[in-house]
């Protein structure tokens, strides 16, 4: 068999054509095509009938985008059956789904079809780590989002749609001077931002701490003193006690009735006890049946049934209905006796940690997902002073909330702001206005027209 035949590469191949041009950078840079100086390699899919999920001999840990983020779930195949794979540290791109744009330094291992490789073809023309960074500039990401437009498939891109990316090309040592301001600023930003979060987290644990005072008696030990009220008025009752309709599951309906028609409460809406902002709720074609059936009234209260046991039980109240919503069902609806108990108590009691426990100690778990039913809500134990008692305790929790609400929210603000800095940074960087330029420096067309006169390679045919 002959061996394939080593192309030579010409250097008006590999440079972008000056009208194409994105933007101006320095003069010793230059805008090169994506696939001139890298390629990228997709990984491969074996069979699930090879998939173990112990380490064994002969078998190599196969890693899907999941296993880089916060819930891997570890995979083996065959050795024999890893044909595509990585070094520890190489540049790994998602290539679609809802990972798509996402960017990884990648652990030794086989990689799967929705990831591809970054694959240098002149090592020593381009710094890792400053390609590295290339991949989470706006510019790559709003690329992704271009590429995966208008396709009959799973949103995403291939080889091919890289071929005239453009790529800003700086001389070496330039790249080196980016790398390390980058980095220079991105530390100090991650310092206030870290200081930031461990704010949150404090606001956080007092939250927590002021609901189990609520719950408890501690925060209204002074008022049921001066009020002449014994703390062993309280009531520990079932959850049912003072449910007067439900729980009750709430409907289905499958993805093709999505679209217009009556507004749908789904688990992904709520969070904390509160709700998304109204006009994000999806709707859907309902019967006027169903719409009698499933319709949320004001204080009603909507447990989450279905879900990872860390978001199992979550809770939140209709607080207002601006328009007609019905109920998903993976939830259930539970109505309460308002002349017994304080909406607004009973759901800072649900979504507190004594609540939560009490919502999930019942739950059957499965693989991926736990469950509880209407009879583990109905014997939720509940602490229950008079209602009188109750209001007091949601106008303080309520006080205290609103003021941390409002520090939060500042602080949330920051780190939006920050993420936005740092997008700043990186558009600058490489537009090489970071102030590290070098103008005498050796142009990095003499330094590219080098190596492709000293290397011929065969191309790929990845995709």
């Amino acid at each position: 068999m002959a061996k394939a035949k080593k192309a030579k590469i010409a250097i008006e191949d590999v440079l972008l054509p000056i009208d194409e041009h994105p933007y101006e950078i320095p003069q010793n840079w230059c805008w090169v095509k994506h696939n001139g100086v890298l390629d990228i390699s997709g990984g491969s899919q074996p069979a699930k009938s090879y998939f173990i999920s112990e380490p064994t001999e002969g078998y190599i840990k196969l890693y899907q985008t999941r296993d880089y983020g916060d819930n891997p779930v570890p995979v083996y195949i065959p050795e024999k059956y890893a044909t595509k794979t990585t070094l520890e540290g190489d540049i790994l791109l998602a290539r679609y789904g809802g990972s798509l744009g996402k960017v990884f330094r990648a652990h030794e291992g086989a990689y799967n079809v929705a990831l591809a490789k970054v694959i240098k073809l002149y090592p020593d023309l381009i710094d890792d780590e400053y390609l590295y960074k290339y991949y989470f500039t706006q510019f790559y990401q709003d690329f992704c989002v271009k590429a995966s437009k208008g396709r009959s498939a799973q949103a995403g891109f291939n080889r091919d749609d890289m071929n005239n990316i453009p790529f800003p090309l700086p001389p070496l040592a330039e790249q080196r001077r980016i790398v390390e301001q980058i980095e220079g600023l991105f530390s100090k930003l991650d310092e206030v931002k870290e200081k930031i979060e461990c704010l949150l987290d404090s606001k956080k644990v007092r939250c927590n701490s002021v609901l189990n005072k609520a719950f408890t008696g501690k925060l209204t030990a002074k008022w049921r003193e001066n009020n002449n009220i014994k703390f062993e008025t309280w009531e520990y009752i079932n959850f049912e006690k003072i449910i007067v309709e439900g729980p009750q599951n709430g409907m289905y309906k499958p993805k093709t009735s999505y679209g217009s028609g009556t507004k749908i409460l789904r688990i992904d809406c709520f969070y904390d006890g509160k709700l998304e902002p109204w006009e994000k709720l999806k709707r859907l074609e309902i019967t006027d049946e169903e719409k009698h059936t499933y319709l949320l009234s004001v204080n009603d209260i909507v447990v989450n049934r279905v879900n990872s046991m860390p978001y199992l039980g979550k809770s939140a109240l209709i607080r207002k209905l601006p328009e007609q919503c019905v109920f998903e069902s993976n939830m259930m609806r539970i109505k309460i006796n308002i002349r017994k108990a304080n909406p607004e108590y009973v759901i800072r009691y649900l979504n507190s940690s004594i609540g939560l426990q009490e919502l999930r100690k019942n739950a059957k778990q499965a693989v991926n997902q736990a469950s509880i039913n209407q009879q583990d809500v109905k014997m939720v134990k509940i602490a229950l002073p008079s209602l009188e008692e109750q209001n007091e305790i949601v106008k303080i929790i309520t006080s205290i909330s609103n003021k941390d609400e409002a520090i939060l929210n500042k602080a949330e603000a920051v780190i939006e702001e920050i993420d936005l800095m740092k997008k700043s940074i990186l558009a600058k960087a490489f537009r090489g206005e970071l102030g590290t330029n070098i103008s005498k420096e050796k142009n990095s067309i003499e330094v590219l027209k080098k190596l492709i006169e000293e290397t011929s390679y065969e191309k790929s045919t990845i995709n």
